[in-house]
């Protein structure tokens, strides 16, 4: 409980409640440096914007390990899928031109697409609500994967749920280059670059031989001081979803371009960031190629890459922060809220940014027990269920399972109603080895939404397991 105690004074001191609040870059650069000894991060580069000026730049720790090379501010990073949001900048200044209509069904702009997908609204595939199967490289590699992607079935009514693919980018980076008589699997942040005067980004992967850039790493948890050599291929037709390489310097470049119009107008920026909604009403948590975050009194726009990179903007308060890093599963996203907090004057951490910080380094304790008196001392605490079932799936896949857990029962309890918290709920009892549990959250997320297909098969493995 000396955790928690901790944790909620670092809330109150920095927002300025007993005594003068620290300097905002240097308490930046201590989370950084918690975040990176905690986690066995290998190398970090942080920008921090505000007021159309880039307020802070540092570069931490090394971009290989086995030579031991300096991060420097010239040092390159994969920014994974970050990359959407430059695609949803691209198609936004094509909405801006008259030549794209988002309203508009995809088979207007790519032609010889099966009939089940030419109907298919392109707002919808740049808030992934479409429907539409996975494309993914292992399914033999560039034109054959994509022949594969065209001959497999839709999964479910366009509009009616979210389902993160990168089918949808394909297809809006066809419907750009067609636009533009282009090559269909051209890359579209080019103009962006020059526009921004981005000088050290391009487009590449793993095979590509830059002396500048990082070797990426992936997160084990038997030994994660101990990371594995990650390889990358990004073949041309991903390219509008992930495979853009850039640097922090860059990236506040960019979010500075973004902010002083030389990219968007202000109506063409406020519709890229506003939720589409589904079939039902509810709105989604994403706008065009661009996440909406649950940020009440600070709005918040974002996007994350491959749980390595993140990039958070505050639109109203003209503070962005973008966080890279080379080693899968360091979720810099977690940090980026609490960063921000020191640049914003008078920002309390609400909602999950609060419990997150809360949660910091609970792991071996008893995350239960601090997400109990964290309600206890937060009586109206609310959160988005979108953003606390990711940060309940991060927190399980690299080596958290209690914390995810705590997580993940907080969801259902606040979601009743929703299958989705219940089937997610019941991995993370899988996960912590609790069966009984697991099958109780998998029946009740069946009975909540009876089309759950893997709420049956995780039953059907489940009843199986000896346990």
């Amino acid at each position: 409980m000396k955790a928690l105690g901790l944790g909620l004074m670092v809330l109150s001191l920095a927002a300025g409640a007993t005594q003068a609040a620290p300097d905002p870059v240097e308490r930046a650069d201590a989370i950084v440096r918690r975040a990176m000894a905690e986690q066995h991060i290998p190398g970090l580069q942080i920008a921090v914007v505000k007021d159309g000026k880039i307020v802070m730049s540092r570069a931490y720790g090394v971009a290989d390990l086995a030579k031991q090379t300096p991060v420097t501010p010239g040092t390159v990073f994969p920014i994974n899928s970050i990359t959407k949001a430059f695609t949803g900048v691209a198609a936004m200044r094509e909405v801006e031109a008259g030549r794209l209509d988002l309203a508009k069904p995809i088979g207007s702009y790519v032609a010889d697409l099966p009939e089940a997908w030419r109907g298919i609204e392109v707002r919808r595939l740049l808030s992934h609500n479409s429907g539409l199967p996975d494309f993914k490289d292992d399914d033999g590699g560039g034109t054959a994967a994509w022949s594969t992607t065209l001959a497999k079935p839709i999964k479910f009514p366009p509009g009616q749920r979210f389902d993160y693919n990168q089918t949808n980018y394909a297809l809006v980076q066809m419907a750009i280059n067609g636009l533009r008589a282009r090559p269909r699997d051209a890359t579209l942040a080019a103009k962006q670059f020059s526009l921004a005067g981005m000088a050290h980004s391009g487009f590449g992967d793993t095979r590509d031989q830059d002396p500048n850039k990082v070797t990426s790493y992936s997160f084990r948890q038997a030994t994660p001081d101990q990371p594995t050599v990650r390889t990358e291929i990004f073949s041309p037709l991903h390219r509008a979803a992930a495979g853009m390489n850039s640097n922090a310097g860059d990236m506040a470049k960019w979010l500075i371009a973004l902010q002083d119009g030389k990219l968007l107008k202000p109506a063409t920026r406020a519709a890229m960031w506003t939720p589409v909604a589904f079939n039902d009403g509810k709105k989604g948590q994403w706008g065009m190629g661009w996440l909406v975050l649950d940020r009440p009194m600070h709005r918040a726009v974002g996007m994350t890459g491959g749980s390595r990179s993140a990039m958070h903007l505050y639109p109203d308060d003209k503070v962005g922060v973008v966080i890279l890093t080379n080693l899968a599963g360091s979720t810099p996203e977690d940090l980026v809220d609490e960063i921000a907090q020191g640049f914003i004057p008078g920002m309390t951490l609400t909602g999950v940014a609060a419990l997150r910080v809360a949660l910091t380094g609970q792991e071996r304790a008893d995350p239960a027990a601090t997400v109990a008196a964290f309600r206890a001392a937060n009586p109206g605490f609310t959160a988005d269920e979108h953003e606390l079932n990711d940060w309940g799936y991060r927190l399980m896949g690299f080596g958290k399972p209690r914390s995810a857990l705590a997580v993940l029962k907080l969801t259902a309890d606040l979601y009743p109603a929703s299958g989705n918290a219940f089937d997610s709920l019941g991995e993370a009892y899988a996960a912590n080895g609790d069966t009984a549990s697991a099958i109780a959250a998998y029946d009740k997320s069946l009975a909540l939404d009876p089309a759950n297909k893997n709420a049956v098969q995780w039953l059907e493995k489940l009843k199986k397991s000896p346990g």
